[in-house]
């Protein structure tokens, strides 16, 4: 079947509200983009914060999130007031270790680093965190609400691992990939959330390796041009498409199946997702407001036949911020 017509097969994406216009939301989005509350936090260790610069460790958080994950950062900032700190440091934690791959160019170097956090892990949880202002952050949150070290320990492994630059063997290796990041991160926002619930767990996993197999997609360009490609080879091969095809930026229908396969899976795993609509808590939804951006990618690669390599999937939604809003609004996932 040839990627045009697949569209059909996904029946419609709900990103598309009608009908809100008519009615106008309460206080919006960027209005709290400026009034963020700051944290408070007791302990033995907080001297480790408050040396000269140290006011500025929550607004380093906030600042590399909106650099580095500005979708992260707009779901942020729609979490409960209490919570919102807590997981900008949780998600800058992320975006520290995301950021290693890309700035050594000795496999040498990112150990060190990853070491570095894995290390900074241990010393939070010893009640002794390094002067480095994630890592600080980091461990108010850890103490604010007892977070699971486990789910930390993922995510750095998982990088760590992933500073091989081997393309994925499988979908199945994409989505473990994903899980260990993704998913983690997510459990770590639902128990900042309070959250303790296996719906909401299994939503999560489902969100997670939609987000996974979606940043892969998307980064798709941008490792071509780095001359590396790290799309499932399972699938690449099940239609004859080499790497090359993908560095040449082929056009093909082929090459086009193959991402059409991909962001099925995507899709596929949001449906499973929003099928838990109905048993997770309310009060979890708020952890799940990715899911827009997620939609809003697959809904832009179906529209454009699912050629990766179109510019406008390189281009920021001006309009995700609203949509983000009336999700929230809607307390829906």
């Amino acid at each position: 079947m040839a990627a045009s017509a697949h569209g059909s097969v996904w029946g419609p994406l709900r990103l598309g509200i009608p009908g809100l216009c008519c009615r106008r939301p309460p206080l919006g989005l960027y209005a709290r983009m400026r009034r963020l509350p700051g944290p408070e936090v007791s302990g033995r260790s907080v001297a480790a914060a408050s040396g000269p610069g140290a006011w500025g460790t929550d607004h380093y958080c906030l600042e590399l999130l909106r650099k580095r994950d500005y979708e992260g950062y707009l779901c942020s900032l729609l979490l409960p007031a209490e919570s919102r700190s807590s997981v900008f440091a949780v998600r800058a934690f992320n975006v520290e270790l995301a950021q290693v791959k890309d700035s050594v160019s000795e496999k040498t170097i990112g150990l060190m680093r990853m070491q570095f956090w894995k290390k900074t892990v241990e010393d939070i949880y010893c009640d002794n965190p390094p002067h480095q202002p994630v890592a600080i952050e980091l461990w108010k949150a850890v103490k604010r609400h007892n977070l699971t070290k486990r789910w930390l320990m993922k995510i750095v492994d998982e990088r760590e691992k992933n500073l091989d630059d081997k393309a994925y063997r499988n979908i199945k290796e994409l989505e473990n990939y994903a899980e260990n990041t993704q998913s983690s991160l997510l459990y770590l926002t639902l128990e900042i959330l309070g959250i303790k619930d296996l719906h909401a767990d299994h939503a999560a996993s489902h969100i997670g390796k939609a987000q996974g197999i979606v940043t892969c997609l998307r980064a798709t360009p941008y490792h071509g041009s780095r001359r590396k490609v790290f799309l499932p080879m399972d699938i690449c091969m099940l239609h004859g498409v080499s790497q090359e095809d993908f560095l040449r930026r082929n056009q093909d229908k082929n090459v086009r199946d193959v991402i059409y396969d991909i962001a099925s899976q995507a899709h596929l795993h949001l449906k499973h997702a929003r099928s838990f609509h109905k048993t997770v808590p309310v009060k979890a939804f708020p952890a799940f407001l990715q899911t827009v951006s997620l939609e809003d990618f697959l809904k832009k690669i179906q529209r454009v036949d699912f050629d990766i390599f179109h510019p406008s999937l390189q281009q920021k939604n001006t309009l995700l911020p609203l949509y983000l809003y009336i999700q929230s609004w809607r307390k829906t996932y």
